[in-house]
């Protein structure tokens, strides 16, 4: 009969057992330990077993969890360097001043989080004692990530290292003043200081994988030595519920990005309770992170449970710690010992047992304040154990409490998250918990003191004696005095202006072929990062990959497929395309590090990503503001852009709104070009501007958006008009009139000014002719090359007037002297070009596609949403009824003719 708890044959590995008799001395092997020594023994010799395979590079499963307990046990735990009971003090001057911050500026309704600072503050102190590099040494130093929540420590400690003063601490969140602190890490608006924007949750995460990618990129294409930078990323348990926090745990380990390590405070808490109550976060994040090939450090307990572990001889004190779920943890933190013996000890007789040699103050040390992330040896050991780790990115899961040292109404509370002050009493509780020399007298009229020590105290000195040592101050932020970049030869530019004669070219093809001229210039060509989401070929770009390679840092281990082809795909170690397959979050996260490589390591770069429109601003369009706040410079390439022009696609790719989320962006420079001359004149003074000579008073930190099509259409000659090229910067110009089209109208024929920009104006220029042809009307057809570049220096003439200054908008500057009303079409919904409406004298209406897209031709989307030339007309007419300038009943007829 069969055993029905043997393993079956289709359980078993594909290769041939070569020897049957062995392999049952194993399986009996297991079966005689579970029989002696129970299943928990014979479990723990088999994960003994597989962490010895893994370390000896046998080729098998990875186990994917281990042990609820520290992975550098107590013993292996290097010593400290330095003073310990220095760094002690330091620590609770930043803790104490961290609180202090936000509790004063409760009084002003402004907000603040007190709570995850306490919990992490060792796992700052130890890294800026001893691992942050600064930006004064060799190289670019480290790049931090610091976790939004916990900025008011790292400003409390820049308080203590004499970079901010009492008055900054008082403007903490109020910033109108203009000598005020961000709420969180914010570069724009406290650009000496942060590097990295990391709130919104999820992209600090994401952005640090993509920039230590980026620092190998620039080793290994020759343009700097980034050996001596490391990336840190601190996170929080709650955080990594966020998809972006894992999106690219994979590409990390795949690239062996040892020179990356994020440290997840597992407080066990996010904003309203436990991250996972009912179950185990840490050990959940450990087989995620395993599981990606991740090297993983858990420091969990403190020193004061050494005395326990040496007490489990059984394993029953670890198998319990795994079985708690973190809700019940977090309990354990405020109740009492009795409570905990009840239930933590109560369930197994050799805890009972263990228990009973416990006084109650062990206990409570124990569960209520020994965590291994409150610990600078701990600490320590995690991070020695990373950065001295090789071949994999390393995650240190380090548990703390939240809100520690703060007091029993803080610490592991539910709602600690939202408590933005301490009372005084709380504070003084607090003073005295931490040892720091501050009286009752110093609490003037309810109001607590900040503490310092004295600029030349013993613990100013160690501090700056230990960031000396690393480099100087951390964060920081540097941007070096670069030279200009030269600017390409204008010949890669002027060659646009001839137009295309018969041959239909889109607008993508012209800003491929562009670019494709602008990397072979000799001084800047080295410099531009392509990077695109897999859809190269899409865009016509696939002629770059034998030129200049797509970048791998295994260079090409495999002949491709298409190597016989003149176009063939091929990676290479120092290729400068960044191909990152489908994901537009990661070529965004990208795009940040390229495009900010002028502040974090003195190299400019000139990035430009090229994708789907419909998926670029829909989807990132919060990487785009993490893009303005970190003064990212580039330019984003909206392609196969607008609502008609991708056939058959449907609704999903038909994008109608994108240059609308753009217009939201303040560092968001949008344009919508028509013609090839026009994305040369763009790409040519963003040049100048991002990386160039810009004029005065040009803010060089903006990023430049195009909207490019997949029309092929023939590409006009740039027109010889006075100031065109101001023009199509400043977003209108006059492309042509009614006569210099060719088009001779009867005298005295009406008169009506056609805008339209990117693909529309081809509609514009066929309803120009029709107007003429059919119904005696004279149209004038602009270009407006940006919406909201017009509306933008509208903004800012309004601004002007509110301050006693005259100054006119370039839109109405433009149109001034226009005869007749204004129509403007574009092939985005009408809120794009209504943006300038208010600004314009003349009488305005639009014409836009509004509404969800859909799959059909060209031909026939643009008649549904009624933005074709013939719709042009009939509203042309119709606005020209209204001002009694042609016969009502022209309308109705042209509507009937052209069947609308």
């Amino acid at each position: 009969m069969t055993d029905p708890n043997a393993i079956q044959p289709s359980e078993l590995d594909q290769l041939p057992d070569r020897d049957p008799e062995e392999t049952a001395e194993w399986q009996a092997s297991l079966d005689a330990v579970t029989k002696a020594a129970g299943p928990h023994r014979a479990a723990y010799l088999m994960r003994r077993t597989l962490e010895r395979a893994e370390g000896a590079g046998i080729a098998l499963p990875k186990l994917l969890e281990t042990d609820y307990v520290n992975s550098i046990p107590t013993s292996a735990e290097p010593s400290v360097p330095g003073d310990e009971a220095m760094e002690q003090r330091i620590t609770a001057w930043n803790r104490w001043n961290a609180a202090a911050m936000v509790t004063r500026g409760s009084k002003y309704g402004v907000g603040g989080h007190i709570a995850t600072f306490a919990s992490a503050a060792w796992l700052y102190e130890t890294g800026f004692n001893h691992f942050f590099k600064g930006k004064e040494a060799d190289g670019s130093g480290d790049q931090l990530y610091i976790q939004g929540h916990a900025s008011p420590g790292i400003y409390a400690r820049a308080f203590l290292d004499g970079r901010l003063n009492e008055e900054q601490l008082d403007n903490f969140r109020r910033e109108a003043g203009g000598n005020g602190l961000p709420s969180y890490p914010h570069p724009r608006r406290l650009p000496w200081l942060w590097e990295f924007p990391t709130v919104s949750m999820g992209l600090g995460p994401l952005s640090a994988i993509y920039q230590a990618r980026f620092n190998r990129y620039l080793a290994n294409r020759g343009i700097k030595d980034t050996a001596g930078s490391h990336v840190w990323a601190f996170l929080g348990d709650g955080e990594m519920d966020e998809p972006e926090s894992t999106a690219a745990l994979a590409l990390a380990a795949r690239e062996e990005l040892d020179n990356l390590t994020f440290v997840i405070n597992c407080n066990l808490q996010r904003l309203d309770g436990p991250v996972r109550a009912n179950f185990k976060i840490v050990q959940e994040l450990e087989a995620q992170f395993r599981g990606a090939g991740w090297n993983v450090v858990k420091t969990l307990w403190g020193t004061a449970w050494d005395e326990l572990f040496q007490l489990d001889t059984t394993g029953a004190l670890v198998r319990r710690l795994r079985q708690v779920p973190d809700a019940q943890i977090q309990t354990y933190q405020t109740r009492d010992a009795a409570y905990i013996r009840q239930d933590f000890f109560g369930g197994d007789p050799a805890l009972v047992e263990m228990a009973k040699l416990l006084s109650d103050d062990k206990i409570l040390e124990c569960f209520h304040l020994s965590r291994g992330g409150h610990e600078a040896r701990k600490v320590f050991a995690a991070y020695k154990a990373a950065v001295e780790h090789k071949g994999a990115p390393t995650v240190i899961l380090a548990q703390t409490v939240k809100g520690h040292t703060l007091g029993e109404g803080f610490a592991s509370k539910n709602a600690n998250h939202q408590m933005k002050k301490l009372s005084v009493d709380e504070f003084k509780n607090m003073r005295d918990l931490l040892e720091l020399p501050i009286s009752d007298s110093q609490f003037v009229d309810g109001v607590v003191p900040y503490g310092h020590p004295g600029a030349d105290s013993p613990e100013v000195r160690y501090l700056q004696e230990r960031r000396a040592a690393l480099g100087g101050p951390a964060p920081a932020r540097r941007v070096h005095p670069v030279a200009p970049l030269p600017a390409p030869a204008d010949k890669a530019f002027a060659s646009f202006d001839k137009g295309s004669g018969s041959q239909n070219v889109a607008t993508t093809m012209a800003f491929v072929r562009l670019v494709k001229d602008l990397v072979r210039d000799k001084e800047t060509g080295k410099r531009w990062v392509p990077i695109v989401p897999d859809e190269a070929r899409t865009f016509g770009m696939e002629s770059l990959f034998p030129s200049l390679g797509i970048y791998s840092p295994k260079g090409q281990t495999y002949e491709p497929v298409d190597r016989d082809q003149l176009m063939y795909y091929k990676e290479a170690k120092n290729g400068q395309i960044l191909n990152e397959g489908i994901t537009e979050a990661g070529s965004m996260a990208d795009f940040i590090a390229a495009s900010t490589s002028y502040a974090t390591h003195g190299e400019t770069m000139i990035p430009f990503y090229i994708f789907y429109s419909m998926f670029g601003w829909q989807r990132t369009a919060d990487q785009m503001w993490q893009l303005g706040d970190q003064l990212g410079r580039g330019f984003l390439v909206g392609a196969t852009a607008g609502r008609t022009t991708l056939t058959g696609e449907g609704l999903q790719h038909a994008d109608g709104h994108s240059p609308v989320i753009a217009a939201t962006n303040p560092a968001a420079l949008s344009y919508d070009p028509a013609f090839a001359y026009e994305v040369a004149t763009i790409v040519k003074d963003g040049l100048r501007r991002m990386y160039g000579e810009a004029a005065p008073g040009e803010d060089q930190d903006v990023f430049y958006y195009l909207t490019v099509y997949n029309e092929p259409l023939p590409q006009p000659a740039k027109p010889s008009v006075d100031g065109i090229d101001e023009g199509i910067v400043k977003g209108l110009y006059r492309f042509n009139t009614a006569e210099s089209a060719g088009i001779t109208p009867p005298a005295n024929a009406p008169r009506i000014q056609l805008l339209g920009s990117g693909t529309a104006i081809h509609w514009a220029l066929k309803a120009q002719a029709l107007l003429a042809e059919e119904w005696g009307v004279a149209a004038d057809v602009w270009s407006a090359t940006s919406w909201s570049e017009l509306r933008r220096d509208a903004l800012e003439a309004d601004e002007a007037l509110l301050r006693g200054e005259e100054r006119v908008p370039f839109v109405r500057q433009a149109l001034q002297g226009a005869e007749g009303p204004v129509l403007a079409v574009s092939d985005y919904m009408r809120q794009v070009p209504d943006q300038i409406a208010q600004w314009v004298e003349q009488d305005w209406s639009s014409l836009g596609a509004d509404g969800f897209g859909l799959s059909d031709t060209r031909e026939a989307a643009r008649r549904h949403f009624g933005v074709d030339a013939e719709s042009i007309v009939v509203a042309a007419l119709a606005q020209l009824a209204r001002r009694g300038e042609v016969k009502a009943a022209s309308v109705k007829e042209a509507r009937e003719k052209y069947g609308l």
